[in-house]
């Protein structure tokens, strides 16, 4: 009787594992609920020397959410941060515009953005939920010039994170921008160029920024 039993238990767990295993599938196989896109248009063209265009993707199933990035044309070998930035007064973020350049020294900076764009928000490296901006697992470009990044992360935990980092807003990922940012450490920019702290300006030069909009799945 207590073999049956056993027996009866491992049938039952197996079956269980099964079905558990199924569910997960079936998520993953199926369709997203909602999908948004950047299309990526070029900043600083004359201190990168090229017009860097890519696209970044949300796409949302069940509590997945899905990040990723194809970018091309950027200055090549050198890691990337990559990023959505948003206003923190609940407004709607766009990407600057030629009139950002208030000091007129032939540049964006990224303190130049702030007033349309906002402030950085979500990174795209190994782990966007910790909400952590200076990581170095940020994408690094090929020899070529270009990079895929893609990251799935929980809808729930980023959310969860994103409230308690802006006095609890929502994520509304069609209020928001994406920035690529850096060129090469030589890059020559002038004395006015911004940036946070004592970070180079070359590393968060603003190289291509998208507007989020949502799509048809």
């Amino acid at each position: 009787m207590r073999t049956k039993l056993l027996c009866a238990m491992a049938v039952a767990s197996a079956a269980c594992a099964a079905v558990t295993l199924a569910g997960a599938l079936a998520e993953t196989d199926s369709p997203p609920s909602a999908v948004y896109v950047a299309e990526l248009h070029p900043l600083n063209t004359k201190a990168t020397g090229s017009e860097t265009t890519g696209e970044a993707r949300f796409s949302i199933t069940g509590d997945t959410l899905t990040i990723s990035v194809e970018a091309k044309r950027l200055p090549s070998g050198i890691m990337h941060l990559q990023h959505f930035h948003g206003l923190k007064d609940h407004g709607d973020a766009t990407c600057p515009t030629a009139a950002a350049d208030t000091n007129g020294d032939g540049i964006i900076d990224l303190i130049e953005t702030e007033p349309t764009s906002g402030t950085t928000m979500v990174p795209f490296h190994d782990d966007p939920v910790s909400m952590e901006i200076l990581r170095d697992t940020y994408p690094k470009a090929s020899d070529e010039g270009s990079y895929h990044y893609a990251k799935a992360v929980s809808l729930k935990d980023l959310k969860a994170a994103f409230a308690k980092a802006f006095g609890g807003q929502e994520l509304d990922l069609d209020r928001r921008v994406v920035f690529i940012h850096g060129v090469l450490p030589a890059t020559k920019l002038p004395a006015s160029a911004a940036s946070l702290g004592t970070i180079p300006a070359q590393v968060t030069l603003p190289i291509a920024c998208g507007k989020i909009k949502r799509v048809e799945p």
